[in-house]
């Protein structure tokens, strides 16, 4: 439906038209337990700039009851195309809509999940980007912010949570009413509901005499899993941080966070309602990354509450004033706040938000920072590892730039100005420019506005004496992808150079010199006459957002003494540029293999040994020479064995380990030892074989053809819950045989009754690597039904569909051709088109990559 694809133009057409002034909403949840629909009701009131003129308010719903324009009733028959059109406008107006809206099961709009373990209802909302119009008539654009007033109705036994604090309930019998206060000026899509018997636990943010209620919910199944303890406190050490960074108290009556199923991002800042996936409440043992990614996730949606809510982006061109900001202040949140448990987050930083956008910049559809957007389907395209890590990675490099006092001294002049507003590029800017005393109308340019990535390289020669007779840093941009818009450019970078020596197996740093790059060659004075030291590396301490390479000498070092680095972060540098050479064809993916093997037993820092173990896996399935690819695995297997044997009981370690050789597990004595920690005949001391680890042992079982539908069901007998519902789905579809893969294949393709998070795993069980024969006739229904499910499912079910089964396992010469095929045939709108290109590219480079350890190995 075109209507639901809002442009840009339309947007500016109406925001000089109208200024809205509040909305009352009266949701009637009574029918949460059946599902279907329910009523809302919206009375908004606006003024217009020019009487007599026409606009559009936004409604997806199945059905319209009542348009009421200025006590004036029109034809229903105004609702269609999922826009209600609104004619002869008045100077100041008030319009009432009641529609049937629908409940969702794709985690957009009104979410409705029944909990297997109790049977009963839990709603949640979603709305960013454009989602709230499934809920309520609004005027969906992020600058005709408003007050919102919700009247909720729903059984008496329930929570209700909005953005205000919760109110006492009104009425008697089964039902109550919640009516809530009204909001500040905030936009539709930062609006919340959560609906449902949750469960609660409350604590409060003291600063003097500042106040703010604090809670946290989630589902009764769930609640002896949940530490609030730890929770509150991350989040207690984000409110000191950033209130006294940003010199704003925190601008809303109340901070809620809610643990809520099927959940399609890992949160929402939605105004002092975040909602955030609940699998961040472990219920088994899980390494202490995933509470740091838990943490940076509870730091990110709550620097939104001012980068984001209270000061918002005029249009989405500019969501990178949201996403990027939050997803710096995570990172120097954890680095910097009195008690973090993570004061090494930039080494995270390094090693896996970079990593995203070093990829994502590779792609074809690459851009810049401050994208070109068009519409709404661009935008929903474009939460990406450019408008997050990327454009937080050059924050990191403007910080370095005017220094940090300067920046954050901006950024406080930045919220009282535009408090509650919506802002553009420039003002941002504009106020860091007068903080620092720096014109970065240049920097800007370089950073925000051009697309693509560099590439640093040292380039030395030595005396005879082996002292450094000339060194310089040299800087290329490659070309950018074809199909990419813009071209290659170099740009300025601040960042340091730090030597190192290898002392009894040791690489310790014996300086570091910080210095401007710019052009493609900036010499190094300071380093001539020096003896050469063992490693040279380039962006040492990570100020600037390049890829970096390593001179020869300095790769061997590396490779023979990665783990000799006492800090993480340079550790973390050297893994990221390896990976990085693997996957643009620098390094064979046999050599990294090595380098992983040699590198791991000494890495200490548990987020990276996952992260390169996940690479490992990644290299060895799509970059290897198939026909070497399997004594590959074979060696990568067995090392995880012996490092799961090996690893400190009960240590974070033992943990990943096990869950690497999950992954890989292919001889008869690895498998049996997969089912004996299954069936309890074998053990590994300290390994606990808790509820997510036993589905994991399963699912490696399930591919390789060792357990069968029955071992499925049984284990989900022990483990009947949503998440375990999802394991066993995937499981299914995982099982090596053909009527497995085209009952996967119709449960997603070719019906739509699948939640959006079984359809997810159902996904993940269907592609496997080792299956490829079975995958292969697969690729030709792909391209024949991915055009239709664009057209036919939303943006979060359809996205799920045609980037998770692109036939992409099939790395050869004819996926290539069918999908060059498929793009020239097919006429595809702009936004499915992205994301078909965007999975060709990783054919594309998966073959230039078995090209070059092919090559290897003939060494």
């Amino acid at each position: 439906m075109p209507g639901t694809n809002l442009t840009r133009e339309e947007a500016r057409t109406r925001a000089d038209l109208l200024h809205v002034d509040a909305y009352d909403i009266e949701l009637d949840l009574g029918s949460a337990r059946e599902g279907g629909t329910f009523r809302s009701t919206t009375v908004v009131r606006f003024t217009a700039t020019t009487p007599g003129a026409a606009t559009f308010i936004d409604l997806v719903a199945p059905s319209v009851e009542e348009i009421v324009l200025n006590g004036e009733r029109l034809d229903n028959a105004c609702f269609a195309d999922s826009r209600i059109a609104l004619a002869d406008l008045a100077a100041e107006n008030e319009l009432r809509v009641v529609a049937e809206c629908a409940y969702t099961n794709t985690g957009e709009g009104l979410h409705r999940f029944v909990d297997p373990v109790d049977g009963e209802t839990y709603l949640y909302t979603q709305f960013e980007v454009p989602d709230a119009r499934r809920v309520f008539a609004n005027f969906e654009q992020p600058d005709l912010k408003a007050a919102f007033t919700f009247t909720v109705t729903a059984p008496a036994d329930w929570t209700v949570v909005s953005n205000s604090p919760t109110p006492e309930p009104r009425g008697e019998g089964d039902s109550r009413v919640w009516r809530f206060e009204p909001t500040g000026r905030i936009s539709s899509y930062i609006t919340a509901l959560i609906a449902g018997p949750y469960v609660g636990v409350f604590d409060a943010y003291e600063n003097g005499e500042q106040k703010v209620p604090l809670g946290i919910y989630c589902r009764p199944s769930l609640r002896e899993f949940l530490d609030a303890e730890a929770i509150f406190e991350v989040t207690k050490q984000g409110f000191d941080y950033f209130q006294e960074k940003f010199d704003f108290p925190y601008p809303f009556p109340k901070y809620d966070q809610l643990f809520v199923p099927e959940f399609n991002a890992g949160a929402m800042e939605n105004a002092g309602a975040v909602t955030i996936r609940d699998q961040y409440v472990f219920r088994s043992k899980v390494t202490d990354a995933a509470y740091e990614a838990r943490a940076a996730t509870i730091l990110h949606e709550l620097a939104h509450m001012w980068f984001g809510n209270l000061v918002t982006m005029e249009w989405w061109n500019d969501l990178w004033l949201n996403e990027s900001f939050a997803t710096y202040a995570e990172a120097v949140c954890q680095a910097e706040a009195p008690g973090s448990r993570w004061p090494n987050s930039w080494t995270t930083f390094a090693n896996q938000m970079k990593t995203w956008a070093y990829r994502q910049d590779q792609l074809p559809s690459t851009h810049p920072i401050m994208a070109e957007i068009n519409d709404l389907e661009d935008v929903q395209v474009n939460f990406d590892g450019i408008t997050y890590a990327k454009g937080a990675s050059v924050l990191k490099q403007l910080v370095a730039y005017v220094g940090q006092d300067a920046f954050f001294e901006g950024v406080r002049a930045y919220f009282k100005r535009h408090a509650w507003g919506n802002t553009r590029l420039g003002d941002l800017l504009g106020a860091l420019e007068e903080a620092s005393g720096r014109d970065l109308k240049a920097w800007s340019a370089a950073w925000l506005e051009t697309a693509g990535i560099n590439v640093l390289r040292p380039a030395l020669t030595l005396n005879t004496d082996g002292t450094i007779e000339s060194f310089a840093v040299l800087q290329d941009a490659p070309a950018l992808p074809a199909g990419a818009k813009g071209e290659a450019v170099l740009r300025p970078h601040r960042i340091a150079v730090g030597l190192y020596e290898l002392n009894d197996g040791a690489l310790v740093r014996t300086d570091r010199i910080e210095l401007d790059v710019d052009g493609p060659r900036t010499e190094v004075p300071e380093l001539v006459g020096r003896h050469r030291p063992a490693v040279i590396l380039l962006n040492d301490d990570d100020l600037s957002y390049a890829k970096v390479r390593l001179d020869e000498d300095s790769l061997a070092v590396v490779t023979e003494n990665l783990g000799g680095f006492p800090d993480a972060l340079p550790r973390a540098l050297c893994w990221a540029s390896a990976w990085d050479m693997t996957r643009d064809g620098e390094l064979a993916a046999r050599d990294y293999l090595t380098l992983a093997l040699s590198g791991l037993p000494r890495e200490s820092d548990i987020g990276v040994v996952q992260s390169v173990q996940r690479q490992v896996k990644q290299a060895l399935d799509g970059y290897a020479d198939p026909a070497w690819r399997e004594e590959g695995l074979a060696r990568w297997a067995g090392a995880a064995e012996q490092a799961l044997r090996a690893a400190e009981p009960g240590s974070d370690h033992q943990l990943s380990w096990a869950r690497a050789l999950a992954a890989v597990a292919r001889t008869d004595g690895q498998l049996g030892l997969l089912a004996g920690l299954l069936d309890g005949s074998a053990a590994i001391p300290g390994l606990a074989v808790d509820t997510e680890l036993r589905w994991t042992l399963l699912g490696r079982l399930a591919a390789t053809g060792r357990a069968d539908g029955a071992a499925i069901d049984a284990e989900l007998a022990r483990d009947n819950t949503a998440a375990g519902q999802e394991h066993a789905a995937s499981c299914r579809a995982a099982r090596p045989t053909a009527e497995a893969k085209a009952e996967a294949w119709a449960s997603v393709v070719e019906s739509d009754t699948l939640t959006n998070y079984v359809q997810a795993a159902v996904i993940g069980g269907f592609q496997q690597a080792d299956q490829r024969e079975l995958l292969a006739p697969y690729a030709e229904k792909y391209f024949a039904a991915v055009k239709a499910v664009w057209e036919t499912r939303s943006h979060e079910i359809s996205q799920q569909i045609i980037v998770g089964l692109y036939p992409g396992l099939l790395v050869e010469q004819g996926t290539l051709d069918a999908t060059d095929a498929w793009l020239a045939g097919a006429d595809p709108a702009p936004a499915l088109r992205r994301q078909v290109v965007e999975s060709r590219a990783g054919v594309e480079r998966a073959l230039k990559a078995q090209a070059v350890d092919r090559a290897a190995g003939a060494r």
